[in-house]
């Protein structure tokens, strides 16, 4: 079950380009976290974006002193609490970022990561990950994927109250770690 994760570093420029390409690219990357116990990594297999003026981002209002690091440089976590979990997103551009809703295990110690709570519990992301960059030397790196990620399905965001409409969630067809709801894949099209 173990997965390499030997892609190279994601640098800032990978992050500092259109928020739904990167979303998109993000699928299959590995996201390796060190902790006192030794690396801990997820290949990623949903995400979802969130862009400038869109009502369901932490962004939508402006900048406050929760939602800071979404204003940071492309790279950085914003890292915050819901709900007793933490939940972190990857920003692109000021003020939009791509959450990292799913990821399937590097080994069996990461546990369960299918849902945004549990993805940051597998990987040992806190609140104290807030502001951080993932493109230095930090503890937490996001490496490009190996190969090919298969079918992309592109689908309504989820756990939203505005602006659900928006096909900004985006995930690996029948991927067993993509969190609930699954998305249903439309069949091909006869030809």
């Amino acid at each position: 079950m173990a997965r390499s994760s030997s892609g190279r570093r994601l640098g800032r420029s990978f992050f500092d380009r259109p928020t739904v390409r990167v979303a998109r690219e993000l699928l299959g990357a590995t996201v390796v976290a060190r902790g006192p116990d030794g690396p801990r990594s997820v290949r990623l297999v949903e995400v979802e974006a969130y862009l400038r003026g869109d009502p369901a981002s932490h962004a939508f209002r402006g900048l406050t002193r929760r939602n800071r690091s979404m204003f940071g440089p492309p790279g950085t976590l914003y890292v915050y609490r819901i709900h007793q979990v933490v939940c972190a997103n990857l920003v692109t551009r000021r003020g939009e970022a791509v959450l990292l809703r799913a990821g399937a295990p590097g080994s069996e110690r990461e546990g369960n990561p299918s849902g945004p709570g549990r993805l940051c519990r597998s990987l040992g992301i806190t609140i104290e990950d807030d502001g951080s960059s993932v493109t230095g030397p930090g503890r937490i790196a996001v490496r490009s994927r190996s190969g090919p990620v298969g079918r992309v399905v592109r689908t309504p965001r989820v756990g939203i109250s505005q602006a659900t409409e928006r096909r900004l969630r985006f995930s690996v067809a029948r991927d067993r770690w993509v969190s609930r709801p699954r998305p249903a894949v439309p069949s091909a099209s006869p030809s």
